[in-house]
Parts: structure tokens; sequence; C-alpha cells
């Protein structure tokens, strides 16, 4: 069994957490939950941050790094990106164009994937298992259906 970096997840307060798709993952040991704003933040050298806008993700060459993911709506994650001190070590990395969320949103402008989606797709690609990450998703199997290509690696 290979050993993983633990995955941060770094927490926006004002995240609704009735609404939060990463509920029920706070109590993996693979997982590290803080709240934003951070009173220390943790040690991220050598982690993969998964963002927008970045080179995709490549499995070989980021399977081995730990994983961090901002968890916020779009606008307060941009935020916490800008204020968070983010080393050079840290490498930033994107999700494959095309994917589909099934999450339910009213905002029609708001593209993109729930971040419990995003994780799962970011496990797969760098050879992670992604077993029991969607567990609590009440949108799992509308989620892998619109994702079929990706989510049968």
């Amino acid at each position: 069994m290979k050993y993983f970096c633990p995955t941060i997840v770094i927490r926006h307060r004002k995240e609704n957490l009735k609404k939060c798709s990463l509920r029920g993952l706070e109590e993996r040991k693979d997982f590290l939950f803080y709240s934003y704003p951070l009173k220390t933040q943790p040690p991220i050298d050598g982690y993969v941050l998964l963002t927008v806008d970045a080179p995709q993700i490549l499995s070989k060459e980021d399977g081995q790094r730990g994983l961090l993911l901002l968890d916020g709506t779009w606008k307060l994650a941009h935020k916490m990106e800008k204020t968070l001190y983010i080393p050079d070590t840290i490498v930033r990395r994107s999700l494959p164009d095309g994917l589909v969320t099934a999450y339910p949103r009213r905002q029609d402008e708001l593209q993109g994937l729930a971040s419990i989606e995003a994780l799962y797709i970011a496990y797969l690609l760098m050879g992670r298992d992604p077993e029991g990450l969607l567990d609590n998703y009440h949108w799992k199997e509308l989620f892998m259906e619109k994702n079929r290509s990706i989510t049968m690696i």
C-alpha cells in the first residue's frame, strides 16, 4: 500500500457546512481540515495546490505530493489563495476541461465542480485511491454518469 501525505483542506469560515460537499471527510485520518482565516498555517511545502488557470495535473510528477484544497465559494477561494503564504515548493495544478458538476446551483454563471467532485477527480489523476470520497455525496451517481469518460480510469 502506497503512503501519501494527508490531503489538507483549508475551509473558509463562511462556507455553509449544511451545503458543504466535503462533509463526512473530517474524520478520515488521511485528511487535515483547517479553518480560514488561519491562526497558524500548516506546513504545505511540496504540496499540489488545486486551483484554476494552472497546468493540468500530471499523475506521474504530482502523484507523490500532498494535495491542498481551498474550500469555499470561487470568490472566497480566490481570496484565500491571494492571502495565504504559498511557498515556491508548491505546485499549482488544475483539472481537465470538460468536467461537469452534478451539484445543483442557482447561479448559471458559476461553472466548475463542487469541492468533493474536484477532489475525487484529482485523486484519480494523481493515482490515489478515491475509495469512500463520494460516500456522503448526494449527487454521486449523477456526477459519475456525467463524467463517465474520466471516472472510469
